[in-house]
């Protein structure tokens, strides 16, 4: 007899889940393990360097090892009486949170291999020697460590097709739509601590270009757009270079610093967006100009 499309799915979950456990495995328990035992010695890199690659590694191992994995193979054991995997992935959603803390760092922990591997060759050489092993199948430490950011999207996917596959009055439609439902929310969830993480950053580094200067220094911002700009003297018909900076609630105008020590830009004038008006010039003498006239000034610009 064919077995159900829905049984497939969630085998293929439980499958996926063991070959998942496994490669935390390997992270938790053999690359961070190894690596923190040779910092302590002092004989690698600061133990401080070894946490931050790793995150919280360890408690999402903990979680797929001891709590999701039996759960569900115990589920798939007792299918013939009890076909359902709703509710399982339904106490699972929540923990899935733990992963936007590993997401967010992954950027940093991969640079931080190759800054350390650099550095100290006993470092690159304790993960070139555990590479070399059978139960990394001739992949990197960078590679391993993508599985958990890719995790989340495949329990959506597999969760997805088990939604659609289930017949109309099957007992676990109920909970399996309201598992996709959390799922869902957590993987949003995942990609919105990134992306303002990401935001966070690109903004602080621009403030810096800035030469932090208190006034100017807000969270809530949000850069809109910048670049060079050419400066109009009217008085003896001639041009400078300036830069904008457009954000969301103020327009920065300001001159390129010769000896860029520190600051990049120095703020020269700042006009509020409110009442911010720009308007098209037909200059022959000078194409692409405009207009911006605001509460604290008005100035002629040519763009390129």
């Amino acid at each position: 007899i064919q077995e159900p499309e829905e049984k497939k799915i969630a085998l293929e979950l439980l499958e996926t889940e063991q070959a998942y456990v496994n490669r935390l495995h390997l992270l938790d328990q053999i690359f961070y393990t190894e690596l923190m035992k040779e910092a302590k010695n002092g004989k690698t890199v600061p133990e401080e360097v070894v946490k931050m690659i790793f995150s919280n590694i360890s408690s999402i191992y903990q979680f797929h090892a001891k709590f999701f994995l039996p759960e569900l193979q115990k589920r798939m054991e007792d299918w013939s009486c009890n076909p359902r995997i709703g509710d399982v992935i339904q106490k699972l959603a929540p923990f899935l949170k733990m992963y936007g803390e590993y997401v967010k760092n992954f950027d940093k922990a991969v640079e931080l291999i190759t800054i350390w591997s650099e550095k100290s060759p006993p470092f690159q050489e304790l993960i070139a020697d555990i590479q070399k092993r059978k139960v990394c199948a001739n992949l990197t430490l960078q590679h391993h460590m993508l599985e958990p950011v890719q995790r989340i999207p495949r329990y959506e996917l597999l969760l997805k097709d088990y939604v659609r596959k289930l017949p109309p009055e099957s007992p676990d439609r109920d909970d399996a739509e309201k598992a996709l439902e959390m799922i869902f929310m957590v993987a949003k969830h995942s990609n919105a601590a990134i992306a303002e993480m990401e935001r966070l950053q690109n903004l602080w580094a621009v403030y810096q270009r800035l030469g932090l200067e208190d006034d100017i220094v807000d969270p809530s911002n949000e850069l809109i757009k910048e670049g060079p700009i050419q400066k109009i003297s009217t008085r003896n018909n001639s041009t400078s270079e300036k830069y904008l900076f457009l954000f969301n609630n103020m327009l920065l105008y300001c001159v390129p610093k010769v000896i860029q020590v520190g600051a990049e830009f120095q703020v020269h004038l700042r006009i509020d967006v409110d009442g911010l008006k720009v308007r098209e010039l037909n200059d022959t003498q000078f194409p692409h100009t405009f207009l911006v006239s605001g509460k604290q000034r008005t100035l002629e610009l040519q763009a390129r």
